[in-house]
């Protein structure tokens, strides 16, 4: 069996609608010019209080309290599955697959959104960060992953959209697969093993790597 660690932004799901409002809502509060959702893509995936601090909010921690006030009752729901995602995860555990979480979004915010849409029943864990900010880095939460499960890296594989995901992965000496239906720019997934176009193609990607 595999373990296989899966993104849940750009990966699993769509979250745009809700993670771009919730930015130009704290944006606003702030007194700070907000760009149109369109512009703000690039914030789906790495940690929020980074983001802040590359557009320049002055207090980047304050920013994400405003941000998670609108997030934790809206905008965590302002999203949607990917067409294919519930198929390929079933697939992917008929093939004898051990699945597992590992996002960027607080584990807080990541369970609620998992058990909304019904992906919580094909995880066997979650992972994520602490709201204070710890396992902010991917790498380190997926070490953490691997340890709690017992799992060895050359056992496991890492999908994600994302540069933090296959720069996860390579810090772990796991295997990954990119996929290119997230947010993640083209050259952000250079350094995946595989790239995945199309969530049903995704148990033979893992199938091609072991």
């Amino acid at each position: 069996m595999t373990a296989v660690f899966l993104d849940l932004d750009g990966t699993l799901t769509d979250p745009k609608p809700g993670i771009t409002a919730a930015v130009i809502h704290a944006l606003t509060l702030l007194d700070r010019p907000a760009p149109p959702a369109d512009e703000l893509t690039w914030v789906i995936g790495p940690p929020l209080i980074d983001s802040f601090a590359r557009m320049g909010v002055p207090d980047p921690a304050q920013a994400l309290a405003l941000y998670r006030g609108y997030f934790s009752d809206r905008g965590l729901f302002e999203n949607t599955v990917y067409d294919g995602i519930p198929d390929a995860l079933d697939a992917m555990r008929a093939e004898g697959h051990r699945l597992f979480l590992a996002t960027a979004k607080p584990h807080v915010y990541a369970r609620r959104i998992t058990a909304h849409f019904g992906l919580d029943t094909y995880l066997e864990a979650q992972y994520g960060p602490e709201l204070d900010g710890t396992m902010n880095d991917k790498a380190d939460l997926l070490a953490h992953a691997l340890a709690r499960q017992n799992i060895s890296p050359s056992d496991a594989v890492m999908i994600g959209d994302r540069r933090q995901d296959i720069a996860a992965a390579r810090a772990n000496a796991m295997p990954a697969i990119g996929v290119t239906w997230g947010y993640g720019a083209a050259n952000e997934l250079d350094d995946a093993d595989t790239l995945c176009h199309a969530p049903a193609d995704l148990p033979a990607a893992i199938r091609g790597l072991f």
